[in-house]
């Protein structure tokens, strides 16, 4: 028996990286997935790995800054699987070479960021919510950043912004639902490596100088982040919410 056994998820930025990491994890752990993108071809890869394990996932192609896609696609798995006891809202994206600093910063480059990382996470929680709300509760989890927290992410203005949006919301989400049975946590991933930071690995300056104030001294995984978010979204943690559990190496502690 898996930790996630019988439960029912939705993991969104599920195509690659972390999601893709935590759709896997989730699914040995016993979890039905459903997998949202926009990356069709991506998202199929990672379901079909799942499947080929003797697990049950399912690809749903959604824009999560669209509130009729989000929607429809957790309206899909409700149907089938009659609820939903697992959201995980990871979607994002890293606009490198196009985030800026404040005054440097193109409106659309700050709308985009914003539009995907929360708004697409607010909508995510919202119908995610409303589901586990129709079946007595369930666990909400947010990837944030060190860079909602922190000024450790210069010229990333709008990145940054959007986590610390985030954050916020995670927090009081875990306020208003904490009698409804929901937990809701984030997940602070540091740097990970996964293809929204290949541009840091395949940079030798600005790697090394990143993992010298990493205490751990090396990038995380996406993998290490996926354990994290399935103890939270596990039976093991039912006193748990409103919480800031730190994958990134102590980069947050220092």
């Amino acid at each position: 028996m898996g930790r996630l056994e019988r439960k029912r998820a939705v993991i969104t930025g599920a195509a690659s990286g972390i999601g893709a990491a935590a759709a896997r994890h989730f699914a040995r752990e016993g979890a039905r997935v459903g997998l949202i993108d926009v990356a069709a071809s991506d998202l199929d890869v990672v379901v079909k790995e799942i499947v080929d394990e003797g697990r049950v996932a399912v690809p749903l192609l959604a824009d999560v800054s669209d509130e009729a896609q989000v929607s429809g696609a957790v309206d899909g798995v409700v149907d089938e699987w009659g609820g939903l006891d697992i959201l995980v809202a990871n979607a994002c994206v890293f606009l490198n070479g196009q985030d800026n600093r404040a005054h440097e910063l193109d409106l659309a480059v700050w709308q985009r960021t914003l539009d995907v990382n929360l708004t697409g996470a607010f909508l995510a929680a919202k119908h995610g919510v409303r589901a586990m709300l129709a079946t007595g509760g369930g666990s909400v989890i947010f990837t944030g950043s060190p860079t909602g927290m922190l000024g450790v992410s210069p010229t990333f203005d709008a990145y940054s912004a959007s986590k610390g949006g985030v954050h916020a919301l995670m927090r009081v989400m875990a306020r208003d639902y904490a009698t409804d049975g929901i937990r809701v946590n984030a997940v602070i991933p540091g740097f990970t490596n996964t293809p929204s930071t290949a541009f840091i690995m395949a940079d030798d300056e600005a790697r090394e100088g990143l993992l010298a104030v990493i205490p751990a001294g090396r990038p995380g995984t996406a993998e290490e982040v996926a354990v994290v978010m399935a103890f939270l979204a596990s039976d093991e943690t039912p006193y748990v919410t409103g919480s800031f559990y730190h994958c990134d190496g102590g980069i947050t502690a220092i």
